[in-house]
């Protein structure tokens, strides 16, 4: 009875290592032959700003996601301005954030410039933040050079913000390789 086991046990193992040897081209295919989808998206944004100050956000706001069978990875720019009504500061903000995961956070880094019409002041903001559908919730810091004057400038230093992003611009394509199988574009 022990014999039948091992020899069951070795043509159970065999039989396996050659089924999947016979199934793995359907399992390995070559990144050539997959399909890929890619979306480009734009359009004009929204939002508030909100730390030691409250802030009014408008801008642009460009989009670019990857979408594969395991993972989408998506890539951001921007480019904005923002307002102070209450202290006179206005803003200007260049950015670009990138979402490597389908559900993860957004990492992004923001190269700004600040000022009340009297002095300016410029640096870089690096921020995470999580962003769903037309929603991109977003916290960090400023980085403000400092002056030689000494001043302060009445800004956010941390800061949270929510942006809705109104996209009026959509491109989405499909290829298998080089090949595009599907190209459909949405103003």
């Amino acid at each position: 009875m022990n014999t039948l086991k091992k020899i069951s046990s070795v043509l159970l193992v065999f039989f396996a290592l050659n089924a999947f040897g016979q199934l793995s081209p359907i399992f390995n295919t070559d990144k050539k032959d997959r399909l890929n989808m890619y979306v480009k998206k734009s359009g004009p944004y929204i939002g508030i700003q909100r730390g030691k100050y409250t802030v009014l956000e408008l801008g642009v706001e460009r989009q670019w996601k990857r979408i594969q069978l395991s993972t989408a990875h998506t890539h951001g720019i921007h480019l904005g301005f923002n307002y102070n009504f209450g202290r006179n500061v206005l803003g200007y903000d260049i950015g670009y954030w990138i979402k490597p995961t389908r559900v993860g956070l957004t990492y992004g880094l923001n190269l700004v410039m600040r000022t009340d019409f009297n002095r300016t002041k410029v640096g870089f903001s690096p921020s995470i933040g999580y962003q769903f559908s037309l929603l991109h919730l977003q916290t960090g810091y400023h980085f403000l050079a400092p002056s030689n004057k000494g001043f302060t400038m009445e800004t956010n230093s941390y800061f949270v913000s929510l942006r809705v992003v109104l996209i009026n611009n959509r491109k989405t394509e499909v290829k298998k390789g080089n090949k595009k199988l599907f190209n459909k574009r949405k103003n």
